[in-house]
């Protein structure tokens, strides 16, 4: 029976006084206060005093700036804050840093998310349906700032540069005019109103030959009767010769 009890009582007795180790632990650190991980908030604390102006009371515009730039401030601390988590987060589990630092951080986060809702509330109290898109409005307004600044910041990083290492002309660049393409002469207005037909070649007429004149004897010339190629039968009978073994019947009735 004694060995029984002996380790019930030495359990009973270890995790009684874990009990009260964590009970006065967890009461130490909730009244203990942390350090604040954002800077007073004087975009907020502007807009309250603008609230409990009465004499005279402030114009609702001004308020409404003020509300803006109050969002514009919490969308850049919960930038922050998102930037910030994962590397704390990792470096609290290797040990780099203390418990204090993950408080403030989970301490700011919950005040960021009260500070929205009632960012929101203001926002619709003023306009209905404002408080869905003031911090869009807000979160681009925050880069306006941004790429304003970095514009005003050329000429003085200019002249650094230049004291730096000294100031050099620009390398000037010759730009070649781009090539005109060649234009299509016009035709002109004559031709344009009444074009000419081209005339085509007339074929030469055939030399008129001399029509054949016969001689007194019936004979005609050798050249006419060449160059025409036809002969009458006169001519055929009177030019054709006749056969020196044939004589005629003249001769032979004689």
């Amino acid at each position: 029976m004694a060995s029984v009890l002996i380790p019930v009582l030495y359990v009973f007795i270890v995790f009684g006084s874990l009990l009260v180790f964590s009970y006065f632990y967890r009461r130490r650190n909730a009244r203990k206060v942390y350090e604040a991980y954002f800077p007073p908030h004087h975009e907020r604390d502007v807009y309250f005093s603008l609230m409990q102006m009465s004499d005279p009371p402030a114009p609702e515009s001004l308020l409404k700036a003020a509300l803006v730039r109050r969002a514009m401030t919490d969308v850049t601390r919960i930038i922050r804050l998102r930037e910030d988590k994962p590397a704390l987060q990792n470096l609290l589990q290797k040990g780099s840093i203390g418990d204090d630092l993950w408080n403030s951080l989970l301490a700011a986060e919950k005040e960021m998310e009260a500070e929205i809702l009632e960012v929101a509330a203001e926002a619709n109290a003023y306009v209905e349906g404002w408080g869905t898109v003031i911090f869009q409005t807000a979160t681009e307004m925050m880069h306006n700032e941004k790429m304003r600044s970095l514009v005003e910041q050329i000429p003085s990083i200019r002249a650094e540069a230049e004291r730096k290492y000294g100031r050099s002309a620009l390398p000037k660049m010759a730009v070649e005019p781009a090539p005109q393409a060649p234009s299509t002469p016009q035709p002109p207005a004559a031709a344009t109103l009444a074009p000419s037909t081209p005339s085509t070649p007339s074929t030469p007429s055939r030399p008129v030959t001399p029509s054949s004149a016969k001689s007194p004897n019936g004979l005609a010339p050798p050249s006419a009767g060449a160059d025409s190629g036809t002969f009458s039968d006169s001519d055929r009978s009177v030019s054709t010769p006749s056969s020196p073994r044939s004589p005629s019947k003249s001769v032979s009735q004689s």
